[in-house]
């Protein structure tokens, strides 16, 4: 039986076409009725089909016989393209025996294809490359074998070319999912050993765990173990993707499939665990496992402040389907009530903004996003903070680390220097340096995480005019001098606006802010003072002027003293105005400090 399963994976950098390939897959194994078809049929989200990303795992069994007459189960995983998920596509990969490797004739080899090609070498996958996208007029098929040779390893004659999207040559790499992917190991009256690889909430149902059976067997009425939580549920079904839910008698060694045990937490259920029998245990969990930490955070408030009930169901909600998320409640002087999220990326945090405003309907305020920090302080403890409003004052603080990414960036050699000065603008340092075809060279650098997410993936296409791909990986923390800025609006500290900054930045990103606040916030009838101030030290100012009321224009004649004493009753006012007034912040204000870069 396992003999004739091949499990495997399509793995690409976004917009390689990996989505539109998995359909034609699907249409050439007759799985999906041509009525039911669609393009992107297993991006199920609709923001996944409107940004053409693929976002959360999706598998699929397949009926295929080959050209050799025999029958074969092929359990396709679609995997997530984006570097926010690579936990995820690691333990994708860790239930197939393969990947098809997907690259674009007309883009060639880009930084997130090596990085997936490692991920599936260090997990001893038999990889297939295929280049795709050669109907387009722009193909370079050439140029594009020879930096698969040159960079990945492989020989020509194990290249295949097809067209995802006219289905020429997809046939022949099904048949080669056949020859060259070993079956599944495993031993089906061994202790159950199955890998947690993705899940999904049902409102129904509770959560649909995706699981590879690598040991044993599983059927409904069993009691499982959850290895990483020690927690235990009886299974009601299990079953099959066909694509849709599809249940079955029994799971088995060298299965992929589905269990529904009536958990309603997604937080028992953890990406990568291993679930095995309660009453007759494996001896080891499978390797690889890791607890998935965000690594950007921000602060979410309601535009309006009614909403906020309606925002945490939201959050609730979305965490339902998606635990790397983490929420906990905020109260902002200037924003009111509302939350401190954390995601594992940029995009992930602009997905999770999107879903909330389409899916529920919410207008909501994203502070400037920031990552977590390590603050050693003068008595020793450690402190890890993500919050600029946490950070203790510098008379307290001994030492301050910051996550370090490591950078690999693709780019035409007529860029190359253009992309170092820009790396080195961010306190990014020059690593590595090999070329892939004499035009086009991979680079690798160490910068700071924090410099990623102030516009350095706009800033990285403008200097490469849209030719360079980035992948990065955080390596480790290091030791920076960082101080925190605190905007004060009318000498009031406005929380939602501190920021974490290098030193030696801070006052240039400071005016900035600055000089953009002294556009949006609307004049008041007082004076309104901003400042940048780091502990004590004022290291920026400006001054958004008064509304004033022509006072004298009542006085058509008379002495000067008159018109004196008219100007000091304003002045007074005025001055009394500026300690009890309120400044009404937009906004606008809010959302322009997301764009400011950090030069």
């Amino acid at each position: 039986m396992r003999n004739s399963i091949r499990n495997f994976s399509i793995i690409a950098h976004i917009d390689h076409g990996k989505s539109t390939f998995a359909d034609r897959i699907l249409e050439i194994t007759h799985a999906v009725e041509k009525r039911k078809m669609h393009p992107q049929f297993l991006d199920r989200m609709d923001i996944e089909r409107e940004r053409g990303i693929t976002i959360r795992s999706q598998p699929v069994k397949l009926n295929y016989r080959a050209k050799d007459g025999k029958a074969y189960e092929l359990n396709l995983i679609d995997t997530p393209g984006h570097v926010d998920f690579t936990y995820e596509v690691s333990r994708s990969l860790k239930a197939c025996e393969g990947a098809i490797l997907l690259v674009d004739a007309s883009q060639g080899v880009e930084a997130q294809t090596v990085s997936n090609v490692y991920l599936a070498m260090d997990n001893d996958l038999e990889i297939i490359p295929v280049i795709n996208k050669i109907d387009l007029s722009n193909a370079d098929i050439d140029a594009t074998l020879k930096e698969i040779e040159n960079l990945l390893g492989f020989v020509k004659d194990e290249i295949y070319l097809v067209s995802a999207k006219t289905g020429e040559g997809v046939e022949d790499v099904l048949e080669a999912v056949i020859d060259r992917l070993p079956p599944p190991s495993g031993n089906t009256d061994a202790p159950l050993k199955a890998l947690v690889f993705g899940a999904e909430y049902d409102e129904y149902r509770g959560i649909i765990v995706h699981i590879r059976c690598f040991d044993g067997r599983i059927t409904a009425g069993m009691s499982i173990k959850f290895m990483a939580t020690e927690e235990t549920h009886k299974v009601e079904e299990v079953g099959i993707f066909a694509p849709d839910l599809s249940p079955t008698d029994v799971i088995e060694a060298g299965e992929v499939g589905y269990v529904i045990a009536n958990i309603k937490s997604i937080r028992i259920v953890r990406i990568g665990d291993t679930i095995t029998s309660e009453k007759n245990p494996c001896s080891a969990p499978l390797p690889g496992y890791r607890e998935v930490k965000p690594m950007v955070f921000c602060g979410m408030y309601p535009v309006d402040t009614v909403d906020y009930e309606a925002l945490r169901y939201a959050l609730e909600k979305v965490k339902l389907n998606d635990a790397s998320i983490i929420f906990e409640e905020n109260n902002s002087p200037a924003l009111g009530f509302g939350f401190r999220v954390g995601f594992l990326g940029l995009l992930h945090m602009d997905v999770i903004r999107e879903r909330l405003e389409k899916e529920y309907s919410l207008n909501i305020i994203m502070t400037i996003p920031n990552v977590p920090y390590k603050i050693e302080l003068i008595n020793s403890r450690m402190r890890v903070i993500s919050n600029p409003a946490d950070f203790p004052p510098m008379n307290e603080v001994k030492s301050i680390r910051e996550p370090y990414a490591l950078l690999s960036i693709i780019t035409p050699q007529q860029y190359m220097s253009g992309v170092i000065d820009l790396v080195k603008a961010k306190r990014g340092e020059f690593k590595s340096m090999n070329y892939i075809t004499p035009f086009r060279v991979l680079v690798e650098f160490e910068m700071p995480y924090q410099e990623m997410i102030f516009g350095f993936f706009d800033k990285l296409k403008a200097v490469s005019h849209g030719y360079a791909s980035l992948d990065y990986q955080i390596e480790d923390y290091r030791t920076s001098e960082l101080v925190r800025v605190d905007i004060l609006v009318n000498k009031e500290r406005v929380d939602a606006m501190s920021m974490i900054i290098h030193k030696d930045k801070a006052s240039t990103v400071a005016r900035e802010v600055l000089k953009k606040l002294r556009e949006l916030i609307p004049r008041h009838l007082f004076k309104i003072p901003l400042q940048a101030v780091v502990g004590e030290h004022i290291i920026a100012r400006e001054t958004i002027k008064e509304l004033r009321k022509d006072v004298l224009a009542k006085c058509y004649g008379g002495d000067v003293t008159r018109k004196k004493k008219l100007l000091e009753k304003q002045k007074r006012g005025k001055k009394r105005m500026m300690e009890v007034g309120k400044v009404n912040i937009p906004q606008s204000a809010f959302l322009a400090l997301l764009k400011i870069e950090n030069k």
